[in-house]
């Protein structure tokens, strides 16, 4: 007997266990090798925190930081020499993650953009994407939170990809004593414009949900629908990510409960039975020790994993080395495949700005997938890490070590 189609009310009693769950997982595997097959992908990146400062005051995070307490810009240089670092590594993705708009909020980050020609923070991010594509071989990944058609536009010709996370679609999520009070740049609806302005440039796009964070199970069934409803409309999500929060000291929710392994695969695996087929769905393989379970929801995607830097959004988790990744998934019954940010249904002229084009399919194989992670699996040994950190010095003649976290893969 068929399994039902999505259904709200359904989506509700099976996350919170009740009904036919085994039937759950058994079509979202189903959906999954029936879409997208028994091929897993991850993009091999580096991680640019172009600036830890930020307007909003989100109580689960700790990635933005104020100044003097962390909160800074990467210079030019420095991003340069992650970049290169990451381009000599055989990485192909650079992926800046900031904070959202810190010159409304810090004199010291108005200054800071003075100070290099740039009106605003996305003047910053598209200058170093612009760099970083003259410069490397890497493409950028931007994810930096609110974008106007207009921002999009100008970030286009340097990033074949963006980004920006839904995390929930509902606006309770913004009330007193809610984890994004008093923070404008996380209202849903905004958040949304921003997936219609990726369809309307032709901007493949990333988003995804945030669980745990103090949502109700109804408002994670209706993230999805959300997500999916906006994926039909636009035709510009590449790719929807299912994130589990995970507490971290020195936050207002550093002693809320993480939502348990058991619960987060039932969301995963409603994510999928919601989306269809054809999704590409990802959950961060550092997040959960026995990160395999995902592969029963329904998934076909790892996200961008870094064999040189940290995850600065969840820093107390670490990658996992990339052979481990693909000895774990091939276990399995998978096979691992390197991607570009972008993925390959959507690397064509409709996609793609036309200058970034032929880069972007030179640096693709013949089923899209990204060339250089396997050629460097089928060459001898790559750079050793301290002829890298030798290599690569930031503009204060420091190491970048403090960026760079390496590994031998």
């Amino acid at each position: 007997m068929p399994f039902p189609a999505p259904d709200p009310d359904l989506a509700g009693s099976l996350l919170r266990g009740r009904g036919d769950v085994a039937g759950l997982f058994a079509e979202a595997r189903r959906l999954r090798d029936a879409g997208r097959g028994r091929t897993v992908t991850y993009s091999r990146k580096v991680f640019i925190p172009l600036t830890t400062l930020c307007r909003d005051t989100c109580t689960y995070c700790t990635f933005a930081k104020p100044p003097g307490g962390g909160g800074e810009f990467l210079s030019p240089d420095d991003v340069l020499a992650i970049a290169r670092a990451g381009d000599a590594h055989h990485c192909t993705e650079a992926l800046f993650t900031l904070g959202d708009r810190p010159e409304e909020r810090w004199p010291q980050a108005r200054s800071f953009l003075d100070q290099h020609g740039c009106d605003t923070t996305l003047d910053y991010v598209r200058m170093n994407t612009e760099a970083v594509v003259a410069e490397t071989s890497l493409f950028p990944h931007a994810n930096p939170g609110l974008m106007t058609e207009a921002d999009m536009k100008a970030l286009r010709p340097s990033n074949p990809s963006m980004g920006l996370m839904l995390e929930n679609v509902s606006p309770r999520l913004m009330e007193p004593g809610m984890p994004h009070h008093n923070c404008p740049d996380k209202d849903p609806a905004l958040r949304l414009e921003v997936v219609r302005a990726a369809g309307r440039t032709r901007v493949p796009f990333t988003t995804g949900i945030l669980v745990g964070i103090g949502e109700t199970v109804d408002e994670v069934v209706d993230s999805v629908f959300a997500l999916r409803d906006i994926a039909d409309e636009t035709g510009a999500v590449q790719e929807v990510i299912v994130q589990n929060f995970r507490a971290k000291a020195d936050t207002p929710k550093r002693r809320d409960a993480e939502p348990t392994v058991e619960y987060f695969a039932r969301v995963v695996a409603v994510a999928r039975w919601i989306l269809g087929p054809l999704m590409n769905l990802q959950v961060p393989p550092n997040l959960t020790e026995r990160f395999e379970v995902y592969l029963d929801a329904g998934i076909n995607d790892w996200g961008g994993v870094s064999p040189l830097t940290i995850d600065w959004v969840n820093p107390e988790a670490p990658w996992p080395h990339l052979e481990e990744l693909r000895g774990r998934t091939e276990a399995a019954g998978f096979r691992l495949m390197p991607r570009l940010p972008v993925y390959p249904e959507f690397i064509s002229a409709d996609w793609i700005d036309p200058g970034l084009l032929p880069a972007v399919e030179s640096a693709a194989d013949d089923e899209g997938y990204a060339r250089a992670p396997q050629d460097m699996r089928q060459s001898v040994a790559g750079p050793t890490k301290s002829s890298l950190l030798q290599a690569e010095t930031s503009s204060r003649g420091e190491t970048i070590a403090a960026y760079l976290q390496m590994e031998d893969a």
